[in-house]
């Protein structure tokens, strides 16, 4: 324990061993689904999944530990969800390059952004990009994966004279959408966080998913199927319900008003993620 304080500082950081330990666990948690998204956009690139799998985990485990142990900063790094749609959506469909051109333009890329994070011009144009700017960035990759969504989803479909239409709001996977979009909607007015929508997501699928079998398997029942999903549905909510308790119990569940305000880093740590982006 000596050696972890003489390392991180915990104590000159006004936190604990504990304490990092669960907010990891928390960030985690919340990080853990990039770990499939990502290679499962890269894969329609002609990638393959597995390879692109354990790169993304590979990746986000060397980003964290430089993170931790070179700059002492309680920020987890992983591959950003508005990059890897760019990559397959806009450079290798868009733009007609093949994945292995791109990723020649990623490592390009890489060695120059290595070259400006070493040196003053970091600060230089990050004070050069107006605040404005600097929150309009974030709302624009939150519509661009939006519109990806929607297009997965059929909500949207292409339309030759008007670029994107409405699809067929009567078809089953656009039913589930709006049906998980809801009860998003729902949860957030719960104050359940859930920001990716995972749990009306899965709930939604995974319960039309296990009813939908007896539709193509003779030798399957419905009631069967009910029972199932009443079993599973029980042992989730004793289970989830016995977890919420405990993290309740030990950090809470979701910060104050006046923290959230603050921001987390600021209010629990007295130090800001993004210096650069708060004082410009």
């Amino acid at each position: 324990m000596d050696l972890i304080e003489s390392i991180f500082k915990l104590k000159d950081h006004k936190t604990s061993f504990k304490k990092e330990i669960l907010a990891g666990l928390a960030t985690f948690l919340t990080m853990a689904y990039i770990m499939v998204v990502n290679p499962a956009i890269l894969s329609e690139t002609g990638m393959d999944f597995d390879s692109v799998f354990v790169a993304t985990i590979l990746a986000s485990f060397v980003a964290c530990l430089l993170m931790g142990f070179l700059a002492n900063w309680p920020v987890a790094l992983a591959p950003g969800m508005g990059l890897n749609a760019f990559f397959t959506y806009a450079v290798v469909f868009g733009m007609g390059f093949t994945w292995q051109q791109a990723l020649a333009a990623v490592l390009c890329s890489g060695i120059l952004f290595l070259i400006i994070s070493i040196s003053p011009l970091r600060a230089y144009l990050i004070n050069a990009i107006p605040k404005s700017l600097k929150f309009g960035i974030g709302a624009g990759i939150g519509l661009f994966l939006a519109i990806i969504g929607l297009k997965n989803a059929g909500i949207v479909v292409d339309n030759p004279a008007t670029l994107v239409g409405l699809g067929d709001l009567k078809s089953a996977p656009v039913l589930l959408a709006l049906l998980t979009l809801v009860l998003m909607i729902a949860l957030d007015k719960l104050k359940i966080d859930d920001v990716v929508g995972a749990i009306p997501a899965h709930l939604v699928c995974g319960i039309w998913g296990t009813l939908a079998v007896p539709l193509t398997n003779s030798g399957v029942s419905f009631g069967s199927q009910v029972l199932g999903v009443v079993s599973i549905g029980a042992f989730v909510i004793v289970t989830s319900a016995i977890v919420w308790l405990v993290i309740k119990a030990v950090i809470g569940l979701r910060a104050s008003e006046e923290d959230e305000l603050a921001g987390l880093d600021k209010s629990e740590l007295g130090m800001e993620a993004y210096p650069e982006f708060t004082n410009a």
